[in-house]
């Protein structure tokens, strides 16, 4: 218990319950602080130094195996297990837990030398950075090439054999071992995309399955156009050359449903093994993903996991951070895994070495179980003496001692032990939503607007908007059945979307949401086609306009009138429909000598109100525009107050008590009075009174828990 708060935290023990609190057998009734660990990686034998520092630092959790299938199975057949049992043996014996991951993201050289058709894919050179604290990736290219990882064509059914072989010799083998707590499928596995036999065939029964007749995919992709008519199956034209936007779209789809099917087969085998309260779970990469479907890979795991890694020095803030959390967490709508992150410096090479300032690290920590998370670990323990990683640093240096990043580990696992029962398993009723389309963001990019602008930029631009504004999103794919627990919902450009979508989502203005949408919503139907009615087609009686023409703009160009009052900034550029208004209210027209037209409406639909946005607007009206919304939906409040550096996240925490985490992303000490119910500063164990100026200081933060 936590001394002055001892009185008023002796909650009605069942409280846990009702709020759906995990099990007490199970992980979940504190936070994981973890590592990354391979110590087949290490110079030298030092597991039981390495263990002994971890358990100083307040580490519980390590993840290990998913790397090296080759230590695993160094001759077809041949399993070696002894190496990692020592490594859980000695885990177990320290209180440690573990996380086992299946091998399968990069295959040994056996396999490869017997096998060289499941390389499909190599690594490119280097990019040149576009941003000089973020790290980039070559990009991958054909033909195949030994060396990388994630280069497989995941369809090959020697690889899926080999893969199911080893997967099911680890699994089976440690399934019991006291220390595994979980097991984690792949790691960031992505589709490459390539057009490879096995999976150009599949493809071919995949359009068998859903279409029937070559007949029907001339009708709904209008393959008469280039006279392209296919009479048979046998006949149906590859991947490579395609320039039809309905079949590029459809083949995107089947891409997602590769890794989908590969990372739920691997799920299925898991769970013939695994024991009741072992988790399933799988590392996703950082962000929005538009090669994979996020969505329905996390439905065959039991717990989402990600890897949010961030800028940090200057650039240090909670957008990336709470980007991935945000997405991590709308996947399954509970919490997740910080499965990695940032722990030194990171990159493939040693152009992006930038460091945390001291306090960085620990207010990232905290950042991540503001968002949702249950687990924070590092990537990795140590830093590595070779390979492509080698200045993507551990915790320790490259000489393996105690170093200042050490320390500041070791203070957050002193935090989290006393503190980790009441930040775990947080709940959140966040009633703001970004509806997410990834049909939409493959289809604009068939048919781009603009060479600098598109789905994903006016997707951030809203996120930011709302990261700014200190207002916690959901994301919700345009499929989502229920929108009704949402007051507002934030719409980038939903160009390629089914009638029923489109219905649904009119439905919920008309039963009192609030809606801001981007242009060319509505423009196309589910297959990439152009409605044959008057745009937005099924959204003009919500939108309240209609229009059938539009422009490229070729510069920035200006509004009037200024409603949101943002004077030089009141301005729109790249793209322009010609909006002729039915019901709705114009907010803003284009000031120019030809082109009168409105490029922002609001409608009133049954009870609720649409925006919609006829072109990009800049970053400062944008914000306006969404603050109104919010303002119109009951949604603002004191946290639209605070200092421009200070951001707060909210949640419930298992014992019913509202979490208020104040984070300053910032230098300098920032003040602001604390605008809700009495509590207390968990991290300083001091009160905190409702109107009492609380101050931060740099890189630093509260966790006010009410009484």
């Amino acid at each position: 218990m936590l001394g002055k708060a001892a009185g008023w935290l002796r909650l009605v023990p069942l409280m846990a319950f009702v709020l759906g609190a995990f099990p007490a057998t199970s992980p979940w009734d504190t936070v994981l602080y973890g590592v990354s660990y391979y110590p087949e990686y290490m110079p030298y034998d030092r597991l039981d130094k390495d263990v002994d520092m971890m358990r100083r630092a307040g580490i519980t959790v390590v993840r290990v195996g998913e790397s090296t299938w080759s230590s695993w199975e160094p001759r077809e057949g041949e399993f070696q297990f002894a190496w990692m049992e020592r490594v859980l043996d000695r885990m177990q014996k320290a209180g440690i837990k573990a996380i086992l991951g299946t091998p399968t993201y990069s295959i040994p050289p056996w396999l490869y030398h017997k096998h060289p058709e499941i390389v499909v894919s190599r690594i490119g050179a280097a990019s040149r950075l576009t941003d000089r604290y973020l790290p980039t990736y070559p990009p991958a290219a054909r033909p195949g090439a030994y060396g990388a990882r994630q280069n497989m064509d995941l369809t090959n059914p020697v690889y899926r054999s080999c893969a199911e072989r080893i997967i099911r010799a680890i699994v089976g083998h440690f399934k019991d071992h006291p220390a595994i707590i979980g097991f984690q499928v792949d790691n960031e596995t992505g589709s490459n995309g390539f057009p490879v036999p096995h999976t150009q065939e599949q493809f071919v029964e995949r359009l068998k399955s859903r279409y029937k007749t070559p007949d029907a995919l001339n009708r709904l992709w209008l393959f008469a156009y280039w006279g392209q008519l296919v009479d048979s199956w046998q006949s149906f034209p590859p991947r490579d050359g395609i320039l039809n936007p309905g079949y590029k779209l459809e083949w995107e789809r089947f891409q997602h449903n590769i890794v989908t099917d590969f990372l739920g087969w691997q799920a299925k085998i898991v769970r013939e093994y695994k024991r009741p309260e072992q988790f399933i779970t799988h590392n996703f990469s950082q962000g929005i993903h538009t090669d994979i479907d996020q969505w329905a890979i996390a439905r065959e795991l039991d717990v989402a996991g990600v890897n949010p890694y961030y800028a940090t020095q200057n650039r240090q803030d909670g957008r990336a951070i709470w980007l991935s959390g945000d997405l991590c967490r709308s996947l399954k709508k509970k919490n997740y895994l910080v499965i990695e992150t940032n722990a030194q410096s990171i990159g493939w090479d040693s152009r992006t070495q930038f460091p945390h300032y001291p306090g960085q690290l620990r207010l990232a920590a905290y950042a991540h179980l503001a968002a949702g998370a249950n687990m924070v670990a590092y990537w990795h323990w140590h830093s590595l003496h070779n390979g492509q990683e080698t200045y993507w640093r551990g915790i320790l240096s490259h000489d393996l001692e105690p170093n200042t990043t050490y320390a500041e580990v070791s203070r957050v696992g002193s935090e989290l032990k006393r503190l980790g029962p009441q930040l775990v398993n947080i709940t959140k009723s966040n009633r703001v939503a970004i509806l997410y389309s990834i049909d939409s963001y493959h289809a604009l990019s068939y048919m781009p607007f603009s060479d600098d602008v598109g789905y994903m930029t006016v997707l951030n631009q809203m996120y930011d908007v709302l990261y700014r504004l200190n207002i916690e999103p959901d994301f919700v794919l345009s499929e989502e059945d229920d929108l009704s627990r949402y007051k507002v919902i934030l719409v980038p450009p939903l160009y390629s979307a089914s009638d029923e979508i489109l219905q649904r989502l009119s439905l919920y203005v008309k039963e009192g949401g609030h809606v801001v949408m981007a242009f060319k919503s509505g423009f196309t139907n589910e297959h990439s086609t152009v409605r044959a009615e008057m745009a937005p087609g099924p959204l003009r009686a919500a939108t309240g306009i209609h229009y059938q023409d539009f422009t490229s703009l070729p510069g920035t160009t200006a509004l009037t009138p200024d409603p949101f009052g943002v004077g030089s900034q009141n301005s729109a550029s790249v793209w322009a429909e010609f909006l002729v208004p039915d019901t709705a209210e114009v907010l803003a027209c284009y000031d120019d000598p030809y082109w009168k037209f409105p490029a922002i409406t609001i409608n009133k639909f049954g009870r609720g109100v649409l925006v919609y946005e006829g072109t990009v607007l800049s970053d400062a009206l944008q914000r306006e525009v969404i603050r109104d919304i919010l303002k119109r939906a009951g949604l603002t409040g004191p946290d639209q107050n605070l200092p421009e550096q200070v951001k707060v996240r909210h949640g419930q925490n298992q014992r019913g008590q509202l979490l208020h985490y104040y984070l300053n992303f910032s230098g300098s000490r920032q003040s602001f009075a604390y605008p809700y119910a009495d509590g207390l500063d968990l991290l300083s164990d001091n009160p905190v009174l409702r109107g009492q100026t609380l101050s931060l200081g740099p890189w630093n933060l509260a966790i006010v828990a009410e009484r």
